[in-house]
């Protein structure tokens, strides 16, 4: 499985994804639309991983470079492509897909459980046997609606709309699992530490060294990552 990935920022870093990539040995590329306006040819790849970033999707004064990359990750998705987006790569494909982002009512900043909307026997076909809920690294303020056609897929306390998967091969995660403590020690030096003060913003010190959360959070990214590889054409 040939993956490519979108980043948004030097410090973007990959977590582990470019750990599956390495064991799996998957070739894997990447595209920064803010440096160039080259986009990978659509048979370069079989999945499309979305990764998140510090601006909003509106941003274009700032950020000229959204318009180009929405306009690929949608032909990718008409051409059947995989594609998984997470934080500010699920709200870029709530966009393309015609739904509204926003600001969520609270930030979510830190190890918080994410539950899934729909049990074993409704689930699509792709999610099933991932766990029903889930503590996971976050570190968001925007949220977006569901667009149409989508299925819901997590819910969190402060956050109802955490992911869907549209067409069975395009999955929008809100939260983050590919954080490792490296990529979240990055989080942390590029925005500054949560204080606690916010019900859902954790401190440093939370934030960090939790290796259990780690290790449930790098199986689940493993499993997502094992399911496109299923479902993508030999």
């Amino acid at each position: 499985m040939k993956i490519h990935v979108l980043q948004h920022s030097a410090l973007n870093t990959l977590g582990s994804i470019e750990e599956y990539a390495g064991i799996k040995s998957c070739p894997l590329e990447s595209t920064r639309f803010y440096e160039s306006k080259n986009p990978p040819s659509l048979g370069s790849f079989d999945l499309l991983i979305i990764m998140g970033g510090p601006m909003g999707i509106y941003d274009y004064e700032e950020n000229p470079w959204l318009r180009d990359e929405k306009a690929f990750i949608e032909k990718a998705i008409k051409a059947g492509k995989s594609v998984l987006g997470i934080c500010l790569g699920a709200q870029l494909l709530a966009d393309v897909l015609g739904a509204r982002v926003y600001e969520n009512g609270h930030r979510e900043m830190g190890w918080f459980p994410v539950k899934a909307v729909r049990t074993e026997e409704n689930k699509p076909e792709f999610l099933k046997g991932l766990p029903e809920e889930i503590t996971v690294f976050h570190w968001h303020s925007r949220t977006f609606d569901l667009p149409e056609g989508v299925l819901h897929l997590f819910r969190s306390e402060g956050c109802e709309n955490q992911g869907f998967i549209y067409g069975g091969r395009v999955v929008a995660l809100q939260f983050h699992p590919e954080a490792t403590d490296e990529r979240i020690k990055t989080m942390i030096v590029r925005f500054g530490p949560g204080t606690g003060d916010e019900p859902f913003v954790q401190k440093k010190e939370e934030m960090l060294g939790q290796n259990d959360y780690l290790a449930s959070t790098k199986e689940f990214m493993f499993t997502v990552l094992d399911r496109f590889e299923i479902i993508t054409p030999s």
